[in-house]
């Protein structure tokens, strides 16, 4: 994984992306990333969590897996008995594969997990 060495470094190449991340959001970011400890955000829909978790995966390179979550599914469902097509289904009418799993391009991932 590309590594940043700061939170402004993080914020930087996340500008790059076109992402502006104030300064918390950068710090939180970097510390995630710098400690090896995923990033949980909360929100309603339509804040930008989705958005921040594709920013980090262009900015260094990585590979985002989305992963839908719904009212009702628990950890196990989750991650270990991922239905994609149930998935597909609950992005609703219209999603492309892509909006799920983009190109590989890094040696490691970024996922995100966003509630419908």
């Amino acid at each position: 994984m590309n590594a940043v060495g700061s939170a402004a470094a993080l914020a930087e190449r996340l500008r790059g992306t076109g992402y502006l991340a104030d300064d918390g959001l950068a710090t939180v970011g970097y510390l995630a990333l710098a400690l090896r400890r995923p990033l949980l955000l909360e929100g309603e829909p339509g804040t930008g969590k989705t958005s921040l978790a594709a920013a980090i995966a262009e900015a260094l390179d990585l590979q985002l897996i989305r992963l839908q979550c719904y009212e009702g599914i628990d950890a196990t469902q989750a991650l270990y008995d991922w239905d994609f097509p149930r998935q597909i289904l609950h992005l609703g009418r219209g999603a492309q594969p892509g909006q799920l799993c983009g190109p590989s391009r890094g040696g490691g991932r970024c996922v995100t997990c966003s509630t419908s």
